[in-house]
């Protein structure tokens, strides 16, 4: 086995790391391929907004024959390390055949990488972006990655517990089922004291316009929402640009609800349509007709995801979400076939949301892990 930096000016080296989990998870029916464009784009420095700030290497793990087994990448983030205080490297793009020795030369090269640039610790696996859910699954392989989330083998998460990496935080994944299902009658209370007392209101949203009309303001509730969570690293304008217009190219406009109070806004709560099954059918490419796939999915899919809920602190407690819930509860019955709804990745830490969606009558079945080791 051999293991390599590879050349980013090299579209072959490029290819070869990106395409190593599509073979890998090639007979894996809950893994769901990313968009190859799009991970090739975290892959350039001359047009990806990380290397603003920060800078990343890329490995790749090769037999004697020259196939890859595995992949990592060790990422500087000076802004997670200067936000949060600490002095860690990160990595992340982590994928290894089920063979422990193997998944310990990438540890190996992790720890030598870590040692050279001054880190006394290593935390991942995670995104080039805070916005990208990292972490490794260790509770839930038997169902379907939702949209956008990480899915690993059974293995992953023992073959870094026996390299001497320990949890660092959780997240959890939880299923509601929406056919039929009303929200507690108790939440509903809530929505409409609060709404007649406090003079809250529901911004709606027509067109994908209306929305990118929204994006600074809902950058600073993000901000202000989130500044002290576990592991909130506050993004620069050209990443919450590229996550906002990520987000707006896969939503419709009446899935996402923003709670107003006058002419400001004091919280948000989006969910967006779940087209994991598309994207499978498509293979992670959207031309020549991976794009219909996908949008056939759109149509006819009975999954949806919410993933995302911020508050802005003075009126957390309040009622807001109460009222956003009711909002996207209505909104999921009346215009939309749904049957199933995943709340993704909320964090373990996080006791609002955890009251909120045990309320709710949410089953958490997913886990993921993000895991550090002192170097």
């Amino acid at each position: 086995m051999k293991i390599r930096k590879i050349d980013l000016n090299n579209k072959k080296d490029v290819k070869k790391f990106i395409m190593f989990p599509f073979k890998l998870y090639k007979n894996c029916n809950q893994w769901v391929p990313p968009l190859i464009s799009s991970e090739i784009k975290k892959l350039n420095p001359q047009t990806h907004p990380y290397y603003l700030h920060s800078t990343a290497d890329f490995y790749l793990l090769e037999d004697q024959r020259g196939k890859s087994i595995g992949r990592i990448a060790l990422l500087d983030n000076k802004r997670y390390n200067q936000y949060r205080n600490e002095n860690s490297g990160l990595f992340g793009f982590f994928d290894v055949v089920e063979d422990r020795s193997a998944a310990n030369i990438l540890f190996e090269t992790a720890e030598e990488w870590g040692h050279k640039h001054g880190f006394d610790r290593l935390v991942g696996p995670k995104g080039l972006i805070t916005t990208e859910l990292g972490g490794v699954l260790v509770e839930g392989f038997e169902h379907r990655a939702a949209l956008n989330i990480n899915y690993n083998y059974a293995y992953y998460p023992e073959y870094l517990e026996k390299a001497g990496f320990v949890k660092e935080r959780d997240s959890l994944s939880g299923y509601i089922h929406a056919g039929g299902a009303k929200l507690p009658e108790r939440v509903r209370r809530i929505a409409e004291r609060v709404m007649e007392k406090r003079g809250y209101y529901i911004k709606e949203f027509k067109t994908k316009d209306d929305m990118r009309a929204m994006v600074d303001e809902a950058q600073h509730v993000l901000h202000e929402s989130f500044q002290d969570g576990e592991g909130y690293v506050e993004m620069i304008d050209e990443e919450f640009a590229l996550v906002a217009e990520d987000l707006i190219s896969i939503a419709d406009p009446s899935l996402i609800k923003v709670v107003m109070k006058e002419n400001k806004i004091i919280g948000y709560l989006f969910a967006y349509h779940d087209v994991s099954a598309g994207l499978q059918r498509a293979k992670g490419r959207l031309y020549p007709f991976g794009w219909i796939h996908i949008l056939i999915d759109q149509k006819r899919t009975k999954w949806v995801n919410v993933n995302g809920l911020g508050v802005l602190p003075e009126y957390q407690g309040m009622g807001g979400n109460a009222i956003m819930y009711e909002a996207m509860a209505q909104t999921i019955q009346s215009k939309f076939n749904f049957e199933h709804v995943e709340t993704i990745f909320i964090g373990e830490e996080n006791y609002r949301s955890f009251s909120d969606n045990l309320t709710l009558g949410v089953e958490w079945y997913k886990r993921h892990r993000l895991y550090h080791k002192d170097i």
